[in-house]
């Protein structure tokens, strides 16, 4: 799996943004590896089974067992699981996607394009920004503006051209706030644990 530093800031502030559930889905990952991690419901709440899971992390580690989840936490927890994540890939944005040097540039049709165009049209209900269009298949106004709201995210070049590096933040963008997400996740209001 190709990994940019463009991508791991994108992964980041998508990260803060619930940390809670990003640090329950990270936990969640690495204890298919793990044995000694709980598995966890990512649901939003630092609850007990979160508590025990960060705590059986941090002595695993070697960190200091609070239970807090401080920086140097956060970053072994986040560490590990790219990691892990980086050793299980053939990751599914390069399946789903054309291979490498494959573009859709403004005003082409591909049929393919229906998929990230149902995911943008997903993600419109998260982020301010992204604007819900057809599922037409047609890199469009509204869909090549879609991709330059992701590219600028991302920190990609802003063209309005889906290619694989694209396809790629749109995929961990998808998969950490749609198919990781619960109908039960209450507001974050606290700081790092």
């Amino acid at each position: 799996m190709r990994d940019t530093t463009a991508e791991r800031e994108l992964l980041e502030r998508e990260m803060l943004a619930k940390p809670v559930s990003s640090l329950q889905y990270m936990l969640r990952q690495l204890s298919k590896t793990y044995h000694f991690l709980p598995e966890l419901a990512v649901d939003g709440v630092f609850g007990e089974r979160t508590l025990e899971a960060v705590m059986r992390f941090q002595r695993e580690a070697g960190l200091p067992v609070t239970g807090t989840v401080d920086q140097a936490t956060w970053n072994a927890i986040r560490n590990c699981w790219m990691n892990q994540r980086a050793k299980d890939s053939y990751s599914r944005a390069t399946r789903m996607f054309p291979s490498e040097g494959i573009q859709v540039n403004e005003g082409d049709t591909k049929e393919y394009l229906i998929v990230p165009q149902t995911m943008f049209n997903i993600l419109a209900r998260h982020f301010e920004g992204i604007t819900p269009c057809d599922a037409d298949g047609c890199n469009g106004p509204a869909s090549a503006g879609n991709i330059r709201w992701l590219q600028k995210a991302a920190g990609l070049p802003e063209t309005g051209c889906l290619d694989s590096a694209t396809w790629d933040a749109l995929s961990h963008l998808y998969e950490i706030f749609i198919v990781q997400d619960t109908d039960c996740q209450p507001e974050f209001t606290g700081g790092w644990g």
